[in-house]
């Protein structure tokens, strides 16, 4: 089966039957997250991965009840920094530096530009920017999820503050942006599992100039 056909199939699952998703698949899918492009290379998010099912609960009396919160195997939630700061910055171009075992006067030159420019920005314009962000990592986990046979669904449907609470993520310097449920569709409760999937056709959403 080809990528695309991986696609076609994936939908938001709407039950899940509680199955747990082996560690490797997992891993994978953690690994997409970690190879997605972001802004300059600065990965200004985390990720929690909650099998609790206390926190679990918790987190689904804030998320409407959606019963894939409780339901799946694996709660991923991601959580952007809630602000540019100059230790942040350093840290990524420091890494890379060591990483790569040389400093290039040009990427120093681009750490001083960011350097520069974001920590003057205000909290709320950063925080927002790095949510962003973790939107693309985010589409990087749900494909890895269907590469690898499992379902997911993804979520904005909860309270950040109340998630925040929860996780203790404001201490952290972090904000919850997006959920993301992994585990197995239950069929017999999934609404969705049978229908067809509907996106624009290709001339309503693509223009070649």
């Amino acid at each position: 089966m080809s990528f695309l056909d991986k696609l076609n199939e994936r939908y938001a699952t709407k039950a899940m039957n509680g199955e747990v998703v082996p560690q490797e698949k997992i891993n994978n899918i953690l690994e997409a997250i970690r190879l997605a492009p972001t802004s300059s290379g600065l990965q200004p998010f985390e990720v929690f991965v909650i099998t609790n099912d206390e926190i679990k609960s918790s987190i689904k009396e804030i998320a409407w009840n959606q019963s894939q919160v409780t339901d799946c195997s694996h709660l991923f939630v991601f959580a952007a920094w809630d602000n540019y700061t100059e230790d942040r910055i350093n840290y990524m171009f420091d890494l890379t530096n060591e990483i790569r075992g040389f400093k290039n006067e040009g990427w120093e030159n681009y750490r001083q530009m960011l350097l520069s420019s974001y920590p003057q920005k205000d909290a709320e314009t950063n925080f927002e920017h790095a949510a962003r962000q973790t939107y693309i990592a985010f589409m990087a986990a749900i494909t890895q999820a269907a590469y690898e046979g499992v379902d997911s669904t993804p979520m904005e449907g909860f309270d950040p503050n109340a998630l925040d609470k929860i996780l203790g993520l404001r201490e952290k310097g972090l904000r919850s942006t997006l959920l993301l449920p992994i585990g197995y569709k239950d069929a017999a409760k999934d609404w969705l599992v049978n229908l067809v999937k509907v996106r624009k056709p290709m001339e309503k959403l693509v223009t070649f100039i």
